[in-house]
C-alpha cells in the first residue's frame, strides 16, 4: 500500500464562455490503507479531482504523487469504479469482466480465472460467474465492477459515486459490503459522494470541498469504531458536523440514505 500526495492541483476547462477552473489549488494527503471520502456541492470538482488522481486528466498546475512518484497517466496501481452500470462489458460474463484486467496483463487463463473467482466470492457473487451484466441487478453489477477493480491487485481504489444510481435499500447493502471488503483488503480508497451519511459510514476521514471552483475547505476525521451504527447518536452527530460544513440544514433527516441538496 502506498500513500497519495495531492499538491496544489488546479485544472482549467476551455469552454465557449472562456476558461473555467474545475478545481483550484487542491492539497491533501491520503495515508496507506486509509478510506477517504470527498464531499461537496455539485460542480465543485469532486469527480474532476478523482479523474486527475486516476490519470485520466492532466492538471494545469500542481501534481499528484503516489509512493513519492509523480502521476503521469493511467496506471495499474489504481483501480477505478464509476457510477455508470455501463462500465461493464455486456458481451462478457461476470467472470470474464473480472478477469479482463488480468488478461490485459498477460496472466495465464487458469490463474486469472482463479483470481476472478476469488474476487467474486469476496463480493458474494460466486454463484453468478456465468451471468451476463443484463442478467444482474444494478447492485450486482456494481459488485462485479468492484471485483474487477480489485482483481489485478491495485494499491489504490478510486470510486466515483458508485452507489448513487441504486435504490436506498440496495445502496445500504452495498455500503456494508464495501466496508467489509475494505477491512479485508485494506486498500487505500478515495471515494466521491454527495451522501453525507455514506461518508460517515465509510470514511476514516472526509475531505469537504468548497463550491465552484472547488478547493479543500476542511478535513474531518471520523473516529467511530467499526462496524458503524447509522442509528446511533454519535453517528448522527457526525452527520450534523458535515452538514454544518456544507452549509446544509442539520435538522433534515440524516438516515444512511440521506443525500443533501446541492
Amino acid at each position: 500500500m502506498v500513500p497519495i500526495e495531492i499538491r496544489e492541483v488546479t485544472l482549467i476547462y476551455d469552454t465557449p464562455d472562456g476558461k473555467v477552473p474545475g478545481v483550484k489549488d487542491v492539497s491533501f494527503n491520503v495515508d496507506a490503507s486509509e478510506f477517504v471520502c470527498i464531499v461537496g456541492p455539485s460542480g465543485c470538482g469532486k469527480s474532476t479531482l478523482l479523474n486527475i488522481i486516476a490519470g485520466f486528466l492532466t492538471p494545469a498546475t500542481g501534481e499528484i504523487r503516489i509512493g513519492g512518484k509523480p502521476v503521469s497517466g493511467r496506471g495499474m496501481d489504481r483501480g477505478v469504479v464509476f457510477q455508470d452500470f455501463a462500465q461493464l462489458f455486456p458481451w462478457r460474463t461476470a467472470l470474464g469482466n473480472v478477469s479482463f484486467g488480468l488478461e490485459m496483463k498477460g496472466v495465464p487463463k487458469a490463474e486469472r480465472e482463479r483470481i476472478a473467482r476469488e474476487q467474486l466470492r469476496l463480493v458474494k457473487l460466486e454463484k453468478f460467474t456465468s451471468a451476463y451484466p443484463h442478467h444482474l441487478s444494478g447492485g450486482m453489477q456494481q459488485r462485479v465492477a468492484i471485483a474487477r477493480a480489485l482483481a489485478y491487485n491495485p494499491a489504490i481504489l478510486l470510486m466515483d459515486e458508485p452507489f448513487a444510481a441504486l435504490d436506498a435499500l440496495t445502496r445500504d447493502d452495498m455500503q456494508r459490503l464495501l466496508a467489509d471488503v475494505w477491512q479485508k483488503t485494506r486498500k487505500t480508497v478515495i471515494y466521491v459522494t454527495h451522501n453525507v451519511a455514506e461518508a460517515v459510514y465509510l470514511a476514516d476521514r472526509v475531505i469537504v470541498m468548497t463550491p465552484h471552483p472547488g478547493t479543500v475547505k476542511t478535513e474531518i476525521r471520523i473516529p467511530l469504531s467499526r462496524p458503524r451504527d447509522p442509528l446511533s447518536a454519535e453517528f448522527i452527530e457526525w452527520q450534523k458536523t458535515l452538514l454544518r460544513e456544507l452549509g446544509q440544514d442539520e435538522n433534515r433527516s440524516t438516515g444512511i440514505g440521506y443525500e443533501p441538496t446541492t
